[in-house]
């Protein structure tokens, strides 16, 4: 189900472009040193789990509660609709014995 799920977020979701981005991660990277380039790399790496696994935990959330809903929805019938409509027609007007 899994692969299931991401292949309908891959269908429907679309992932925000970060633009600057890695620039602003260049510049920074330029001016730290060893050990704070350490800790920026693992805060990216970090980063983009986060970014790779929240946006399909949240899909998958909402596509439970959207078939959760769907359910408990009685599906649609016409053609019981229709007969519905005959017995409320036929409870107004009554045809009278001739």
């Amino acid at each position: 189900m899994q692969d299931y799920m991401k292949a309908l977020h891959a269908r429907f979701c679309r992932e925000p472009k970060l633009q600057g981005v890695r620039e602003a991660y260049r510049t920074l990277k330029a001016k730290l040193g060893q050990q704070d380039q350490e800790i920026l790399l693992q805060l990216a790496d970090l980063e983009n789990e986060l970014r790779d696994e929240s946006p399909l935990v949240s899909f998958i959330a909402d596509f439970q509660l959207g078939m959760g809903i769907a359910g408990e929805i009685k599906p649609y019938c016409f053609e019981d609709e229709e007969k519905r409509a005959i017995e409320r027609a036929k409870a107004r007007y009554p045809q009278g014995k001739n």
